[in-house]
């Protein structure tokens, strides 16, 4: 196969012909951008250009650049949805993207006193970013441990993605210290992608816009938080870090969360329905089922199975559809699947970025239209 393109720039590229570099290693939410043309001008934000100047929003709050309408939005997001315990009584920290939140987590839950570096841990497959966000300065607050099953130690940071990136599953804390700590990151834990069983109830949870509704280029995300202390050093990282977050980018999030809320509170037009969970619920129950079909017919390959759990926000009982599909091959003389899948034109992340072996790897389910049949095709001539 003649293959085009840099593969270092093709992450976002629409493939432009059949022998084309298909690049689905990172989680990029193009697959919204259809539902957002179709609101038009409801979802546009428009920025006079004498408005958010200062630092400040309100210098009485803790989040002092936290815009009050981008709290409300967050907040009754999370009350409609259900999907997490956000009242009042919860801090609001907005930071730059979900990544930002996750080294502030870190940062404010490690002693700055201690003998030795809090370690940090999280039960494998893991997000592949996790290890090298923690030990990018080098600090002397924490370090990465790897696996939380293999970890043996009362002092601790558990970090539980549920749904989990790579594999999709419904995770819980697996370690109990009195001394340990845990950070929930429930970037997916959205209609879209899985039931709502509960309203999560962790002290420091993380959320993102970019797989909310696809708006990755805000880089906008939120944690919400119990404990006014812990919220209190968080938010001495991120001011030293960047003073606060882009008031350009919450004006857009604020717009954004207030356009998928009334999508299903206060839609004006009962003909237009422009509910964004169901319009992701239906988009990814399309592909993962022709996946399903793929790895099937190719006899090479399996994905994870998932048992239906009854959704309270749809009011039904649901399939899980992951964002990524965590794909082995069976192979006995492919050892490596991300270097096999590049030789035939697709780029993935490999598993042993993720605590796993080498037969594994992610596959991102967000991409365009064009950017998944591509791939699905390519997919479906292995054997």
């Amino acid at each position: 196969m003649s293959l085009k393109g840099d593969v270092s720039t093709l992450s976002s590229q629409r493939p432009t012909s059949k022998d084309a570099i298909v690049n689905l290693d990172r989680g990029d939410p193009t697959m919204y951008e259809a539902f957002w043309k179709s609101a038009g001008a409801d979802a546009d934000t428009f920025i006079p250009g004498w408005t958010s100047m200062s630092y400040f929003s309100d210098a009485t709050k803790l989040c002092f650049y936290l815009n009050a309408q981008l709290t409300h939005q967050i907040r009754r997001l999370h009350n409609l949805v259900g999907n997490a315990i956000a009242g009042d009584d919860r801090f609001i920290i907005v930071g730059t993207g979900s990544s930002q939140l996750f080294q502030a987590s870190l940062y404010a839950l490690s002693p700055p006193d201690a003998a030795e570096p809090m370690s940090v841990v999280s039960l494998a497959p893991y997000y592949s970013t996790y290890a090298p966000m923690t030990d990018l300065l080098q600090s002397r607050l924490h370090k990465w441990a790897g696996d939380a099953s293999k970890f043996a130690g009362d002092r601790y940071i558990e970090i539980v993605c549920t749904p989990n990136n790579p594999d999709g599953s419904i995770r819980e804390a697996v370690l109990c210290s009195g001394d340990g700590k845990t950070i929930h990151d429930l970037a997916y834990y959205w209609p879209q992608y899985t039931a709502i069983t509960h309203a999560a109830d962790h002290d420091i949870m993380l959320f993102t816009l970019s797989k909310i509704t696809g708006h990755a280029g805000s880089r906008i995300g939120w944690a919400v938080v119990k404990d006014r202390e812990v919220a209190k050093r968080m938010m001495h990282y991120i001011t030293l870090n960047s003073i606060g977050v882009a008031k350009e980018a919450q004006l857009r999030a604020e717009k954004i969360l207030q356009v998928v809320s009334d999508g299903y509170e206060n839609t004006p037009n009962p003909d237009v329905e422009m509910k964004l969970f169901h319009f992701g619920r239906e988009k990814l129950a399309v592909r993962w089922r022709k996946l399903v079909e793929a790895v099937q017919a190719s006899g090479i390959f399996t994905v994870p199975s998932f048992e239906p759990a009854f959704c309270n926000f749809i009011g039904e009982v649901t399939e899980n559809l992951p964002a990524f599909a965590w794909i082995k091959c069976e192979k006995n003389e492919v050892e490596d699947l991300e270097r096999y899948l590049k030789e035939k034109g697709v780029i993935v992340r490999g598993g042993i970025q993720f605590g796993m072996e080498a037969r594994y790897a992610r596959i991102s389910m967000l991409d365009r239209d064009s950017t998944f049949d591509l791939f699905l095709e390519r997919l479906s001539a292995m054997s």
